[in-house]
This record gives C-alpha cells, sequence and structure tokens, in this order.
C-alpha cells in the first residue's frame, strides 16, 4: 500500500516538473509537437463520422448527442501514466472536447506528511479507507462539471478506486467494501467506461526503466514488475480493460492508447495512429478446472438485440453482473459511411432506461445468455465467454474466447493461455458472431443470417457458405 502510495505521489510531481516526457524512454520533445500539429491539421471529423462530434461554434454539442468518458490511467512504475495524460488531452481537446484531469488522491493526502512508517495497522487501514473516500468525492466533482458542461466531455482519472485494492489484502479489501456498502460492479464497471493500464517499462522495455532524476521513485525492476502486475490485476473484470504493452516503440505505445479510447468511442481515426490492435476470436473445447486458471472474475451476461431503425443498424442491450449488482449497456452499430470504418457507440444506461428499452426487443431473437470469465496473463486481457440455456441448439456447449493485441505469429501464440484447449481461430466468422447466433430461424431459410463482417446487413437471398472476412472493428461482444 505504501509503495502505491509513493509512487502515485512521483507521478504527479513528474507533472508539475515537465520532466516525466525526457524520463520515459527519452521522448524527444519535437514529436509531440509534430504530433500536436498533424492533429489540429486533420481534427474535424469525416461526415457521418460520429455524431457526438459536431460541434457549433462556441464548441458546444446538443444534449442528445453529448457525451461525458471517464477513463482511468493506471499501470507499475514508468509506464507512461503522465505522458499519456498529456497526449490524450492534446489530442481530444483538438477535436473539440472539454478535458479534465482528476490528480491522483494518494498524491494530495502525502503531500501533507504523512509517512506509513509512522502509522499503526490500524491508522494505516484507516487511513486507505479514508484515501478511498476523497477519491470518489474528488473524482465526483470532476464527474458532475463534466455533466454541466455543453461540450463533449473527456475526464481523465490518475488511477481510480481498485487500485487500493492491489495494496491491501483481500480480506482487509473485503471488510472495507463491506463497511461501507460498496461492490465492484459499482466501484469498478459502472463507476468508469474504460481501464487503461500501461504496463511498466520494467516489463518489455527494461533498457528504458530508470529510476534516474525521480526523487520519489526507487523500485528495482523485479518490484517494478510485481506492482505493475498487481495494478492490473486490481482491473480484471472491468468490461472495457485495455492493456497497452511495449510491444511498440514508446511513440506507437501512446498512439495506441489513444486508438483504443478513439474505439471506444466510435470515433473514426483513420490512419492518424496506425492502428494495429484487433480484435481476436478463438474457438474453446473441454475447459480445464477453474484450479487451472490464474486469478479470475466471472460474470453473468444477458444480451438482448432491439428492433433497429433499419437493416443496416443493430441495436442490443447488455446486462452484467455478479451477485445482483448489475451495469446496463446499450449498443449502437451503424453502417460504413463514406467508406469509412463502421461506427459502434456504446452507452451506460440505469436501471430504469434498460427496463425501458427492453420493450424494444426483436422477437426474431434468442435472448443470450453466458457465464463471462475475465482474467490477465501474458499483459493479456481475456474474455472467455461460455454460453448457457436457454437458448438456439446451435448454442449448447459454445465457448469463445476473446482478446485484443497487435501482436502476431510465434509472438501472439506465446501470449496466448496454454492452459485452454484452443480449437481455431475464428476472427470474423460470421458462424460465430453473436448477431448470427442468437437467430431463431434456420441459417438455411432466414434472410436475417450476415454473411459478412458488416453484421445487420439483411440478405436479399438465403445466405450462401458462409466465408470469413476479418474486418478490425469485428462485432465486439460487450
Amino acid at each position: 500500500m505504501a509503495t502505491l502510495l509513493s509512487n502515485g505521489q512521483q507521478s504527479v510531481m513528474a507533472t508539475s516538473n515537465g520532466q516525466e516526457q525526457q524520463q520515459q524512454q527519452d521522448e524527444p520533445e519535437q514529436q509531440q509537437q509534430q504530433q500536436q500539429v498533424e492533429i489540429r491539421k486533420s481534427s474535424s471529423p469525416k461526415p457521418g463520422a460520429m455524431p457526438s462530434l459536431k460541434l457549433n461554434r462556441m464548441g458546444s454539442v446538443s444534449p442528445k448527442d453529448k457525451r461525458v468518458y471517464k477513463i482511468v490511467l493506471t499501470g507499475g512504475p514508468c509506464g507512461g501514466k503522465t505522458t499519456g495524460q498529456s497526449r490524450l488531452c492534446t489530442f481530444f481537446e483538438n477535436l473539440g472536447w472539454k478535458v479534465f484531469r482528476v490528480p491522483e488522491t494518494a498524491t494530495v493526502l502525502l503531500s501533507g506528511g504523512v509517512k506509513f512508517s509512522d502509522l499503526t495497522e490500524k491508522e494505516a487501514y484507516k487511513f486507505q479507507e479514508n484515501l478511498i473516500r476523497t477519491m470518489v468525492q474528488i473524482e465526483n466533482t470532476y464527474f458532475e462539471l463534466g455533466n454541466s458542461s455543453n461540450r463533449n466531455c473527456l475526464i481523465i482519472c490518475d488511477r481510480g478506486v481498485m487500485d487500493a485494492s492491489a495494496y491491501i489484502s483481500k480480506d482487509k479489501w473485503e471488510k472495507m467494501m463491506a463497511g461501507n456498502k460498496w461492490n465492484p460492479v459499482e466501484m469498478r464497471d459502472n463507476r468508469y467506461n474504460q481501464i487503461l493500464h500501461l504496463v511498466s517499462a520494467a516489463n518489455g522495455a527494461e533498457d528504458f526503466y530508470s529510476t534516474e532524476d525521480h526523487a520519489c521513485r526507487s523500485e528495482g525492476v523485479d518490484l517494478a514488475r510485481e506492482l505493475d502486475y498487481k495494478s492490473a490485476a486490481a482491473w480484471v473484470g472491468h468490461p472495457y480493460f485495455d492493456v497497452i504493452d511495449n510491444s511498440t516503440n514508446f511513440e506507437s505505445k501512446m498512439n495506441r492508447m489513444i486508438e483504443s479510447v478513439c474505439q471506444k468511442l466510435g470515433i473514426d481515426v483513420g490512419d492518424r495512429l496506425q492502428a494495429t490492435s484487433r480484435k481476436l476470436k478463438y474457438l474453446v473445447a473441454l475447459l480445464p478446472p477453474d484450479s487451472e486458471f490464474p486469478p479470475f472474475a466471472d460474470f453473468d451476461v444477458v444480451h438482448h438485440y432491439l428492433q433497429s431503425a433499419g437493416p443496416k443498424v443493430q441495436a442490443r442491450l447488455r446486462k452484467r453482473g455478479q451477485k445482483s449488482h448489475w451495469s446496463y449497456i446499450h449498443t449502437q452499430r451503424r453502417p460504413n459511411v463514406h467508406g469509412q470504418a463502421r461506427i459502434e457507440v456504446k452507452t451506460q444506461l440505469t436501471h430504469r432506461d434498460y427496463m425501458n428499452l427492453l420493450a424494444q426487443r426483436d422477437d426474431a431473437h434468442f435472448t443470450i445468455y453466458k457465464k463471462r470469465r475475465c482474467f490477465l496473463i501474458n499483459n493479456q486481457y481475456f474474455q472467455l465467454d461460455i454460453y448457457k440455456e436457454p437458448g438456439h441448439p446451435r448454442c449448447k456447449g459454445l465457448v469463445l474466447l476473446e482478446t485484443y493485441s497487435s501482436l502476431t505469429g510465434d509472438a501472439l501464440k506465446n501470449c496466448m493461455p496454454k492452459f485452454l484447449n484452443i480449437v481455431k481461430e475464428v476472427t470474423g466468422d460470421p458462424d460465430y458472431s453473436m448477431f448470427n447466433l442468437s437467430l431463431k430461424e434456420d441459417w438455411s431459410t432466414t434472410k436475417k443470417f450476415c454473411r459478412s463482417a458488416t453484421h445487420g446487413k439483411q440478405d436479399e437471398q438465403p445466405p450462401e457458405p458462409p466465408k470469413k472476412q476479418y474486418h478490425p472493428y469485428d462485432e465486439n461482444s460487450d
């Protein structure tokens, strides 16, 4: 716990003295300046790219199109969090968004002279509990500012609530959660839209890991790796958790981080960020016992497809939760416009909104029930979807593994979980599209079967044998 807080202290200090960009793998200042110029030149979205980016002369958006998107930047020492904040801020401000950066709460409190070596066990526990309460209040202040703004708003949190769980025993964490009536679904899944874990340079870029000129960074490489893993494991289970590793140079790492946020928001960035990360899907057979898995989190997931405005538009609801605590998401997928990538917009819902939208269920589709298992291994975040009854017979016993990665070939193969019996890759295969799997009609006779990655488009004729087509924004199963 003390290590987390002192590490957080250096993060904000690095922001204030402007040294992070030099310390983070000797990133040249002129590269950032060049990127800012390029973004200014191309920051205006193409027609139809995303309604929420249609700004008026004052930069505001209509209330129905406004977005407030809350992200957490986390990771071990020397991962690039401070530089990442700056890059995200520059990029989205040039798109016309308002950007708030929530300071790390630990730094605010530690600057008052707190030393954990002077605290008793009881005092340390209480301090950690108050730290979380303070963090929640500070974040809520920024969240309310975002909600009241008349512009699209990106809120960047320097670490989040769940980071604290990595530096306290499981028993104490559960006691703290119960005593404050907190639960993981609310504090992790519903509170933040996306988690970005920037992997420490100590894990994959050791030559660039340094503690020089960092007054509050003293961790050796081994300890930095351990802290990096703990901070990642704390967020396992969040539905939109992205691990930004060191498989590329630092400049590309920052671009992959920005691209990941844009992808989740449905913003078409073209080739400005040279996105290489793609969704991968695999068919799995004969699940091993739970004891062979790394630490994991299980969720109950329910999907409903909704009636849509047209044959090329797809809409669905997702309910996801643990122990009767739920999060709700509405997803709308729009067709290609002017040759751009498909747009997929996700909106977090209240329980009331979710129940109201259920009235629009499409009777041509079964409700999909799954158990979703989330786990982290080899710096890769995986989601294992285990289909459950009731459902179409085609879904009986179906298990699909999903991940996002920019790796290829042997590098990708070495990161895959060896304890799973992976039958084959099915990325882009329409036989494993959730849209098709949920259809009530037989595939050989229905006109709704989607033969390509453009799900939601109805066929005029009964389908031919499906052709495997890959699209980097292939259907996300939420």
